[in-house]
């Protein structure tokens, strides 16, 4: 039986536990499961090792919503607002705050 994505980034990240690019993969697929507070462990992860990473933020933030957690969501797109530079990046990170109102 081959191992599954979420195995296989479990791998890679037990040996290098700050490959970001795994991690965010990881969440990724914690989120196509359904597993969202496993993918926001992640997300979170990802932002500790690298606070610029622009698409834990937006995703992250998207994760947060489905989990009907509106606050957080609010405050997720905030942070990335204030750390991210990529102007596409950051017109996506304003458009899902702008989406979500001041709350």
């Amino acid at each position: 039986m081959e191992p599954t994505r979420i195995e296989i980034l479990n791998q890679l990240l037990a040996d290098n536990p700050s490959n970001t690019f795994a991690r965010y993969g990881l969440a990724m697929e914690h989120v196509k499961a359904g597993s969202l507070d496993q993918a926001m462990a992640e997300f979170d992860a990802v932002l500790a090792i690298d606070p610029a990473y622009a698409a834990a933020y937006f995703h992250g933030g998207q994760a947060l919503e489905k989990l009907s957690r509106l606050d957080a969501a609010r405050e997720y797109y905030r942070r990335g607002l204030a750390r991210v530079r990529d102007p596409h990046a950051l017109s996506e990170l304003q458009a899902a705050l702008d989406i979500l109102g001041d709350g």
